[in-house]
């Protein structure tokens, strides 16, 4: 018997590790419901999970077997559940955050006093942290380097699903609701994450949106992304499967210019992998700047104006707008996140600790290592992040990729009547002419002129302490 420990691996096809284990014996399926992991998760999220759980069980019990679902410290539950069945390894794929890697060495101390072979696979990643790296250091800080040669190596084919006869004839209790776990419902509706609506939303992007992701892929309201990011965090679609349905895509493409959507959208599948990498060499990084300016920044951090942008009242249409779909849904579109994380750190002079820690709260898709260098971008204080001196204007960034206000109209209803122009305009309108617009939408809490030139000078102060 070989136990195969599921994670963020919430599928039976092309899961690396649990493929190797069935080549070796019958595998006991079972994933941990672990506390400090619990400690660090949301309403929405367990919800995404327990999702996910149901349907990874109902998979396996098509097959004659089940899945385990346990609740304790994992290096104790495993241990238990390999003596329990007789196996004499556990296999698992690696996850990269720092918590992660302090688990999971304390798993494998576990199992091998009780003489139990731990085995780590990799399966979360196309290039695992250290595959790609420059001659010296261990990771590339630079993208640019990054990309050029993650895109020319070569990529392994998807792995299929293990046969029914691999599987261990096991027989798990009932699962836990998000309630047992003692997590409310959301505040936002949790999307799918099962298997079939990854397949079907990969399917159904890589048919038609994919051709139309280079050229409106920023555009908010043209709903041309892949939607994927929840169904890769959560396992319910492998890397290697999603790699291989854009080869298809580029193959029925017609012309240059599909083409080029196709390798726009394998770009972001590498700034992906990208940030994972930097956060395996450097998980400091989920608390720290990567730059350095820990404790050199003069945040402002002024509580109301926080609130304002949790709320999504901060009467800048764009930035609201954001805010409240991530609390409607647990998803933003990749464009706004980069807005509103610049509005929040350089227009507020808000630490981007408190961005970080709200999404992570209210995202479906939080994945550590993408959110911690995103927010590290916009903060400037992270690798390859955009200057500090390069500050959004929110009002030009709604005007170009949201010229219509479509999606502003979308999630603020108290502007549903008013024009583009007003809603881009909104800061220049005079309290009158915005009384008569929308009465029940606030005025912008900061004049971005000025607190442009604050954030500037205040990153200037740091860079000159931390020299």
């Amino acid at each position: 018997m070989i136990v195969h420990w599921h994670r963020r691996d919430l599928r039976g096809a092309d899961n690396v590790a649990l493929a190797v284990a069935a080549e070796r014996g019958d595998v006991v399926p079972v994933f941990v419901l672990d506390p400090a992991i619990l400690d660090h998760a949301s309403p929405i999220r367990v919800a995404c999970l327990c999702d996910a759980l149901a349907d990874l069980r109902a998979w396996y019990r098509e097959r004659g077997s089940d899945l385990l679902v346990e609740r304790g410290d994992p290096a104790a539950v495993l241990v238990d559940v390999a003596e329990r069945y007789g196996a004499d390894e556990v296999r698992w794929n690696a996850d990269y955050s720092g918590l992660a890697a302090e688990r999971d060495r304390a798993v494998s101390a576990a199992l091998e006093a009780a003489g139990v072979a731990a085995r780590e696979c990799r399966d979360e990643l196309l290039h695992e942290p250290g595959s790609i790296a420059p001659n010296e250091g261990e990771h590339y800080a630079v993208f640019s380097y990054f990309w050029t040669k993650w895109r020319d190596r070569e990529k392994r084919d998807p792995l299929d699903p293990p046969a029914a006869d691999a599987l261990a004839d096991v027989s798990g209790d009932r699962l836990p609701s998000p309630a047992d776990l003692d997590f409310d419902d959301p505040e936002a509706t949790p999307p799918a994450v099962t298997r079939e609506a990854a397949r079907e939303r990969l399917s159904t992007f890589c048919a038609d949106d994919i051709y139309r992701y280079a050229d409106e892929r920023d555009y908010p309201a043209a709903d041309a992304t892949s939607r994927l990011s929840v169904h890769l965090k959560w396992g319910t679609v492998g890397i290697r499967e999603t790699y291989a349905a854009t080869a298809d895509a580029l193959e029925r493409a017609d012309g240059e210019d599909a083409r080029a959507s196709v390798e726009a959208f394998r770009r972001q599948l590498a700034w992906r992998e990208f940030y994972a990498h930097v956060l395996a060499y450097n998980p400091e990084t989920v608390r720290e700047d990567f730059r350095g300016y820990e404790n050199e920044i003069e945040w402002r951090n002024d509580p109301e104006e926080l609130a304002a942008w949790k709320a999504g009242e901060t009467g800048v249409p764009i930035v609201d707008a954001g805010m409240r779909q991530l609390r409607e849904e647990g998803w933003v579109h990749n464009r706004v996140r980069m807005i509103v994380a610049a509005f929040l750190t350089k227009d507020l002079l808000i630490d981007w600790r408190e961005g970080y820690d709200w999404y992570r709260r209210k995202l479906a898709d939080h994945d550590t290592a993408s959110d911690v260098g995103g927010w590290q971008w916009a903060a400037s204080t992270g690798t390859d992040a955009q200057p500090y001196f390069r500050v959004f204007n929110p009002t030009k960034q709604g005007r170009d990729y949201d010229p219509d206000a479509a999606y502003v109209r979308r999630y603020v209803p108290e502007l549903a009547d008013a024009t583009a122009e007003q809603i881009h305009g909104w800061a220049d309108l005079d309290p009158a002419e915005r009384e008569a617009v929308a009465p029940d939408y606030p005025a912008p809490i900061v004049d971005h002129a000025r607190r442009r030139e604050a954030a500037i000078e205040a990153f200037e102060r740091a860079r000159g302490k931390s020299d």
